[in-house]
């Protein structure tokens, strides 16, 4: 299997190949359209802020291969800031368009509860995943108890369709959208590369959907 991992210049890229070849994937990381239009599935790795990654994916055209592949019905996974430029748009730095594969806008964790209790930002550290749906590539299978994941964000989605949220954490009087999938897109807010036992759990999991 050919995984390909879309170098746009913020991304954390050598954490997702080396998992990824640990999983035993051919991995290809590339900015050329191509080369990752020649893989049988896409990860969106980001890091940073999402007006200037939207900037650097016009710039080098490879939202419109994410578009194209895409609308191909190919798998593509968004990790971190990935997942969030998958969604309508965000209000990070400057209102920015996404690529709105997911219906819901990126927004600040306020730093402050209903109830006026302060609390930090980011969200940072390990967290619990409470799952609401199964994907395709979940169904049939046994999950290890704990379900860990490892957050670093400031930003989340809110306003997530109910149909599209698979799992999400608490923080605080935050729903956390930690996994969202729509059709052939699915969406990790965390890292699953950096979550232990069950990021590379569902990481496995989601190669083998592609798989299949």
């Amino acid at each position: 299997m050919k995984i390909g991992v879309i170098d746009y210049g913020m991304g954390n890229l050598f954490s997702v190949e080396q998992a990824l070849k640990r999983l035993d994937c051919e991995v290809v990381v590339s900015s050329d359209s191509e080369e990752l239009a020649a893989t049988d599935a896409l990860i969106l790795p980001g890091v940073g802020a999402f007006p200037d990654a939207m900037k650097r994916l016009a710039e080098t055209e490879l939202d419109q291969l994410i578009r194209q592949q895409v609308e191909a019905r190919k798998p593509l996974l968004g990790i971190c800031l990935g997942m969030q430029l998958l969604f309508e748009e965000s209000e990070e730095v400057a209102p920015t368009k996404g690529f709105g594969f997911f219906k819901g806008k990126i927004s600040r964790f306020s730093g402050k509860t209903a109830t006026g209790e302060a609390y930090r930002v980011p969200h940072m550290g390990w967290n619990t995943l409470e799952f609401h749906s199964l994907p395709e590539w979940l169904q049939g299978e046994v999950m290890p108890e704990s379900k860990f994941v490892y957050f670093v964000h400031s930003f989340y989605a809110a306003g997530v369709k109910r149909e599209q949220l698979v799992a999400s954490a608490e923080y605080f009087d935050a729903e956390v959208p930690g996994v969202v999938q729509s059709g052939n897109v699915c969406g990790m807010q965390f890292h699953p590369e950096k979550s232990g036992e069950f990021g590379v759990f569902l990481l496995e999991q989601w190669l083998k959907g592609v798989g299949k």
